[in-house]
């Protein structure tokens, strides 16, 4: 997506940053790892892919992603123009101030499907909505690639932070993926947000539950995934500020 190509989300202990060219030689690092390959289902690409790859989740209306980095110090950097913090009023950081391949811990990312194209069994809709508004299902991933950070509680707070840019967002990036892939509807609405883990991954399994996400099946699919789901409400944002250190800020990022 567009939407966050300028935009950082900085938290006490986690700040998401736009993923750009300078994060893919890190990432395909990574990618390299035949567990985190396991882990999210996926192949390895070139370096010439990866970077392609990039491009994608920047320009598809139907993706948006974030690459998680450790949080800075809550104080000011003037000498490489890092000028925001939880304590201040400052709203932008300079990307300069970060080694990639230092601050890198994964990424987090959201995908985001008509459902009246997907494969789950939904509750009909009112006949009146179904012809206004399309319904839209998000299915979040999230990865932490760096093996120093995983185990530590990390992942909650990663998760967390996105959950409350998407909401803090809603109208915006229900707007962009309309605009792309409206179908004829007067506008889309997010429905609910899902993910689909492994059933043997109690890890992943406890994290988005503690969440509020819930299993709509204890019975894995076809390929031994157990899917979770947590349905749009009014109340949602409030709730996971109530599970958050603090409230986190969208930054400038260029």
């Amino acid at each position: 997506m567009r939407l966050n190509e300028h935009q950082a989300v900085l938290a006490p202990s986690v700040l998401l940053v736009p993923y750009t060219e300078d994060h893919v030689p890190t990432y395909h690092e990574w990618m390299q790892d035949e567990e985190l390959q396991k882990a999210t289902a996926s192949e390895p690409l070139t370096l010439s892919q990866e970077y392609d790859m990039q491009k994608s989740w920047r320009n598809d209306a139907d993706k948006l992603t974030f690459i998680a980095l450790t949080a800075p110090p809550p104080r000011t950097y003037t000498s490489c123009g890092y000028t925001a913090s939880i304590q201040s009023n400052h709203r932008a950081v300079n990307p300069s101030c970060f080694t990639p391949a230092y601050s890198m811990i994964g990424d987090v990312n959201l995908f985001l499907y008509s459902a009246s194209s997907s494969s789950s069994s939904d509750e009909e809709e009112d006949e009146h909505q179904i012809e206004r508004v399309q319904q839209v299902i998000g299915e979040i991933e999230i990865m932490i690639a760096k093996k120093s950070e995983q185990g530590k509680g990390i992942g909650k707070k990663i998760l967390l932070t996105f959950m409350w840019f998407i909401l803090s967002s809603l109208e915006a990036v229900m707007g962009e993926y309309h605009a792309a892939h409206g179908t004829g509807k007067m506008r889309s609405c997010l429905k609910y947000l899902r993910v689909k883990i492994d059933h043997e991954n109690t890890r992943s399994i406890r994290l988005f539950s503690s969440i509020g996400f819930e299993k709509g099946s204890e019975t894995p699919n076809y390929f031994g995934e157990i899917e979770l789901r947590l349905p749009m409400r009014e109340s949602l944002k409030g709730e996971l500020e109530g599970k958050m250190e603090a409230v986190p800020f969208v930054v400038g990022y260029s």
